[in-house]
């Protein structure tokens, strides 16, 4: 016999060197300034580009005022208790017909998490005879949920994979889906790939959609506020947001805050509300965050500058990387996505490269197999109207200078084919 905690003295799990080791260089970094463009890291000035502030709302003035009202008003203890029972106030209701209107639907439902509320609008709607198709690049809330949907239903629910952004490999799974299909059928993907920053085949998949009988569910988490008009998220960038079924929207990244809703018909906004476990048994979200991402929504339909300046910064970053001899990914986000060769030695060559950078003042993600193809490290860089051109070239500095330290080679025929793959190219 052996005692379930046993694992934990072992170097087993995710990042399980790392936590062996206690390590808080590359993981669980301890952060404590306000989130903006600089940021302090083991007592040492950073250029933040991991911190998802797009459009630069984090400790924006107007925000934090109403914010402070709300606390004077209400403390963090109201409402006390879930949305079902004693938790609604009209400020909840106000703020989901609001975020509804910006979506262009009916309705929408106010979550505590964007993750929570993922997993709960899924597997509330989700029976044992449906089937659910999911990007393989999609984000693990939306492979949680639909995993959590197979295993709540005792004649499981189907969940399907498809290659990432590729319409004939989902057309396959539909069409095969359709032979013997018996209930519904719903595809689950990303408006923008947070790591890759490449956009979603939203007219692909919503032509297939309607041709095969399927709903559409788009986590837009890094969309919203960024893309579109009036920031309405990816969709609205590429013309079909009337064809999304569900529309979800997250506050962790362009709003600055925390939270998600689900919007959609009314039809389908009651149904979630009343089947949305991660909700249903949730105690709602507190006025201060309510109060506070009404000012926020504000903001987000008024940031046109704000995107632009968030554009820009991202051009010149992605440009100046580009001369230096960088491979940059081919999103059509803001995100930059900068591709080096680290061979075999993966992890040891890419904890090199991160240390340099962050002992030389530049802060970023590094993304390792198995998000990206083996034998590759990406860099994740997210651009906002927080940076100031300055701090763009003060990071091609530093690029420059890892680039000549290290010797870093560029990359070759196979590992180009490799990136070309991730992007559909």
């Amino acid at each position: 016999m052996s005692d379930i905690f046993d694992k934990c003295a072992a170097a087993g799990g995710y990042f399980g060197q790392h936590r062996a080791a206690k390590d808080r260089f590359f993981t669980l970094p301890v952060i404590d300034d306000i989130p903006g463009p600089h940021m302090k890291f083991q007592g040492r000035d950073n250029i933040m580009w991991s911190v998802n502030n797009y459009i630069g709302l984090a400790n924006d003035a107007d925000i934090k005022t109403a914010a402070m009202k709300a606390m004077e008003t209400w403390s963090i203890s109201s409402p006390m208790g879930s949305r079902m029972m004693s938790g609604s106030t009209s400020e909840h209701l106000a703020l989901e017909k609001s975020l509804a209107e910006h979506a262009q639907k009916e309705d929408s439902f106010l979550f505590n998490y964007g993750y929570m509320g993922v997993l709960g609008t899924v597997t509330a709607l989700t029976g044992s005879d449906d089937t659910l198709v999911v990007d393989k690049l999609a984000h693990a809330c939306i492979v949680d949920a639909a995993l959590s949907s197979r295993s709540q239903n005792s004649d499981g629910t189907t969940v399907r994979f498809f290659r990432h952004n590729d319409m004939n490999d989902l057309e396959f799974v539909l069409r095969s889906i359709n032979k013997s299909r018996k209930g519904g059928l719903m595809i689950l993907v990303e408006g923008v790939y947070g790591m890759t920053g490449d956009l979603a085949n939203l007219n692909g998949i919503t032509e297939l959609a309607r041709r095969y009988d399927a709903r559409v569910f788009v986590d837009d988490a890094h969309g919203i506020g960024v893309l579109g008009e009036k920031g309405r998220g990816t969709a609205s960038h590429l013309g079909v947001q009337e064809e999304i079924d569900i529309y979800f929207g997250t506050f962790a990244k362009a709003f600055a805050s925390i939270g998600g809703y689900s919007a959609t018909s009314n039809l389908v906004r009651d149904y979630i509300a009343y089947n949305a476990r991660t909700q249903v048994f949730a105690k709602a979200l507190p006025m201060p965050y309510v109060l506070s991402l009404k000012v926020a929504l504000r903001k987000v339909i008024e940031g046109d500058e704000r995107r632009r300046i968030m554009w820009q910064r991202s051009g010149e970053l992605r440009d100046g990387l580009r001369k230096l001899g960088y491979h940059i990914g081919t999103g059509k986000s803001p995100i930059c996505s900068v591709f080096v060769p680290v061979g075999e030695r993966i992890e040891s060559v890419a904890m090199e490269m991160l240390s340099y950078l962050r002992e030389h003042g530049v802060f970023c993600t590094g993304i390792m197999w198995p998000v990206i193809p083996p034998g590759l490290m990406m860099f994740r860089m997210i651009p906002t109207s927080a940076h100031a051109p300055e701090d763009v070239d003060e990071t091609i500095e530093v690029f420059k200078s890892m680039r000549d330290k290290l010797e870093m080679r560029g990359l070759n025929s196979s590992e180009l084919g490799k990136i070309a793959k991730i992007y559909r190219n």
